[in-house]
């Protein structure tokens, strides 16, 4: 280990964050170094970035895909246990929660009541779960960093600013791959169409989010619960350029923008290195070239998952658990061509009209809701 490079141990090390946060290694050798990684089930890449990274500490997640597996250096911890334990053991500065799905709370959980700073990428913690992780973090007084691109925006409009003089927050939303389709046209979508999203790289499951604007209601809670903004305080607004990641209006009319090219990169940067920033090599943006921006009101007809998002972050309780575990049932049923598009908004709405609320208090409540929504989607399907 050497002195003065921050620590890092990045979960999901093998998705899009992941591979683009190793990038950022690579790009800042003198400044960070990588001392734990955690993949889902990817074996053979999670061995490559162990070698090339020479990272002792690593976990798979699928204790199915680790059967059997030969890493270049170290010992391997398998299933979810075994990467919470892996959080525990690492000694990081920094952890990279990239984790697709209610899958990375636990281990998030566990990097926050250690007092361990986390960046934050994949949003069903806070979806799943809001209270419990924000609380664990003023307990602890671990930083919660955002990594996704438009929190990061809001992070970064605000910084310096004081929050209760924020009057509204705008989350600007790229359109997805659909926006201008008709409602017979969506219900014909697939799942490999839906993987091809115009303008940003990402993982399966948060690109179909995306292309239904689950995506974006998922980003209520984030900023709900990151900046303790009032979710009546919170809108859309569709920017098809995403140029502009997301703005902050104060209370006494003027509003500040984020604005920078569709590159993860440069929010995953932030994130690490923050409160500094660091020079890079990343690509500059340039307004003659883009010429011009665009801005329209969401659809929340054609797309029902951003109006039931608000529904659930505005009823609290265990709604928000359900919400999002009906969201994952569907989209794995989706993606292995069980169910169509549109189906996957219907399955959420019926498990959110279905569903006996609880009070949320414990990490147990949260699991209860979310598998009763599992079940009863499943069930459906």
């Amino acid at each position: 280990m050497t002195e003065g490079r921050k620590r890092l141990a990045i979960l999901g090390s093998t998705g899009s964050i992941g591979e683009q946060t190793l990038e950022m290694v690579r790009a800042h050798p003198d400044r960070l170094e990588v001392v734990a990684l955690a993949a889902g089930g990817n074996a053979r890449r999670l061995a490559e970035q162990a070698r090339e990274f020479e990272v002792d500490l690593l976990a798979l997640a699928d204790e199915t895909a680790a059967t059997g597996a030969s890493m270049p250096r170290g010992s391997l911890l398998t299933g979810a246990e075994g990467v919470c334990d892996l959080v525990r053991d690492s000694g990081a500065d920094l952890v990279i929660g990239a984790i697709s799905g209610v899958a990375g709370l636990r281990p998030l959980l566990v990097a926050l009541e250690a007092g361990i700073d986390c960046a934050l990428a994949n949003k069903e913690p806070l979806v799943a779960a809001g209270p419990i992780v924000t609380d664990a973090a003023r307990q602890s007084g671990a930083q919660l960093l955002p990594i996704d691109s438009e929190i990061s925006a809001i992070f970064q409009c605000l910084r310096g600013e004081r929050a209760s003089e924020v009057e509204r927050v705008l989350l600007t939303a790229s359109g997805g791959p659909f926006s201008r389709l008709s409602a017979e046209e969506l219900a014909e979508v697939t799942a490999e169409r839906a993987l091809d999203h115009p303008t940003w790289k990402m993982g399966r499951k948060v690109t179909i989010d995306s292309a239904t604007r689950a995506n974006k209601g998922f980003e209520v809670f984030e900023v709900h619960w990151m900046f303790g903004v009032d979710v009546r305080h919170i809108e859309v607004v569709v920017h098809h350029q995403s140029i502009i990641h997301s703005l902050v209006q104060f209370h006494d009319g003027a509003v500040m923008a984020q604005m920078g090219p569709p590159d993860m990169r440069m929010p995953i940067q932030f994130a690490i290195f923050y409160p500094d920033r660091v020079a890079n090599e990343l690509p500059r943006m340039s307004l003659p070239e883009i010429g011009q921006l665009t801005f329209a009101e969401p659809d929340m007809q054609r797309f029902p998952c951003l109006r039931l998002a608000f529904a659930a972050a505005r009823a609290g309780r265990s709604y928000p658990s359900v919400l999002n575990a009906a969201d994952e049932v569907a989209v794995e049923a989706f993606l292995n061509g069980r169910i169509g598009f549109m189906q996957i908004p219907e399955l959420i709405e019926r498990a959110l009209e279905e569903h006996q609320a609880i009070d949320v208090d414990s990490l147990g409540d949260v699991e209860e809701a979310d598998a009763w929504a599992r079940r009863y989607v499943s069930g459906l399907i």
